[in-house]
């Protein structure tokens, strides 16, 4: 059974220590604010540990975001400060500078590029502020890939990597986060799709799997599995090749 309260405590002391041990007491936590569950969340554990001085949120809406309201009350629940940054003007840049060359824009190109912009939005921000960027990524998403590789899998610190949607969600109750935060129904942003829909398959089926093995349906435990091996280098660390019989700090001192 799962210890919300339990779990959220353990979370905010987790936070609370990686920053004394990692930056200065005036170092702040950068929180990229899409009005979804996860950055919610995030940020309300940020704050939970830090204190709501040392959260600052970034909204990163490309273009006119239909939902950005929910980020500016997620901001305002929280009384934390926050900076828009609209990246269409440097994603559109790069597509222009696509068709210039003659490159094609394919869905990869199109999922993918305004994550990583976004990341370096986030990184830019941070570095203005003084601050350390919160992966908000959650287990069931990175699970099977509905992740960019530098995109929204990158941070310097990550809360909820290790919990499944369902969890993420039991913390936001927690921590006393209103439903429209808490229950906000994700959708991929670029095909106006839930994720769910998507998928084919519920978060509700894929979190049972994650945490007890068991998916009745044998055909969506196949693609669950499926989707995790195509999209485990995303979850995994970058290969490095070693040269053999070399010392174990290679050289370095």
């Amino acid at each position: 059974m799962f210890d919300a309260k339990k779990v959220k405590e353990e979370i905010t002391a987790w936070i609370a220590d990686y920053f004394q041990n990692n930056a200065s007491p005036e170092t702040k936590a950068v929180v990229g604010i899409s009005g979804g569950k996860d950055s919610s969340v995030v940020a309300a554990l940020c704050v939970a540990a830090l204190g709501k001085e040392r959260v600052f949120g970034v909204l990163m809406p490309q273009g006119e975001q239909f939902d950005i309201g929910v980020s500016y009350a997620v901001c305002k629940a929280l009384d934390i400060r926050y900076a828009e940054i609209n990246i269409k003007e440097p994603v559109s840049t790069l597509y222009g500078e696509f068709d210039r060359t003659g490159l094609e824009q394919n869905d990869i190109v199109t999922f993918n590029t305004p994550a990583r912009i976004r990341t370096v939005v986030l990184y830019a921000v941070s570095g203005a502020v003084g601050g350390r960027v919160a992966n908000t990524s959650n287990l069931s998403e990175d699970w099977v890939g509905y992740t960019t590789k530098f995109g929204d899998t990158a941070g310097d610190f990550g809360p909820i990597s290790d919990l499944t949607a369902t969890e993420v969600k039991a913390i936001g109750r927690e921590l006393g986060l209103a439903p429209e935060f808490v229950d906000k129904t994700p959708i991929d942003g670029l095909c106006g799709k839930t994720d769910e829909d998507s998928w084919g398959f519920t978060y509700a089926v894929l979190d049972e799997y994650l945490r007890t093995g068991i998916c009745k349906d044998e055909a969506v435990k196949e693609k669950i599995d499926k989707l995790h091996k195509r999209n485990l280098h995303k979850m995994s660390p970058l290969p490095i090749y070693r040269l053999s019989g070399q010392a174990g700090d290679r050289g370095v001192g």
